[in-house]
């Protein structure tokens, strides 16, 4: 039976903070991507699971957010995954920027893989 999802925090390249809700059977890690002013792309790895592995089955629903008040950035995902076979999932978020600009981020979900029966 899949657990209640678990809370966590981390910051990204350029300072922000995240609130992040998670499913402890499910995910491993989640990595967030921006382009730089200079051009170039920056990924950082946003939070890792403190969980060493599944202690209960994932179900077969996956469920995350994240929050971020410092940048007004708040989504849920959820998925039906019968198989157990979805192993990341990423999701591109657009906030305003500078000079009517659009920033893309991109935050991508890891999923625990062992296999599961």
């Amino acid at each position: 039976m899949a657990r209640h999802n678990r809370e966590g925090r981390g910051t990204d390249q350029l300072g922000f903070k995240y609130a992040i809700s998670y499913q402890p059977d499910w995910l491993k890690r989640i990595k967030v991507t921006r382009q730089l002013k200079n051009g170039r792309q920056s990924s950082k790895g946003l939070f890792r699971n403190p969980a060493r592995g599944p202690e209960a089955d994932s179900g077969e629903r996956i469920r995350a957010g994240i929050t971020s008040d410092d940048q007004a950035l708040e989504f849920e995902v959820a998925l039906t995954d019968p198989q157990s076979a979805v192993k990341s999932i990423k999701v591109v978020y657009v906030l305003p920027g500078e000079n009517d600009q659009m920033d893309e981020i991109e935050f991508a979900f890891e999923g625990i893989s062992e296999t599961r029966s």
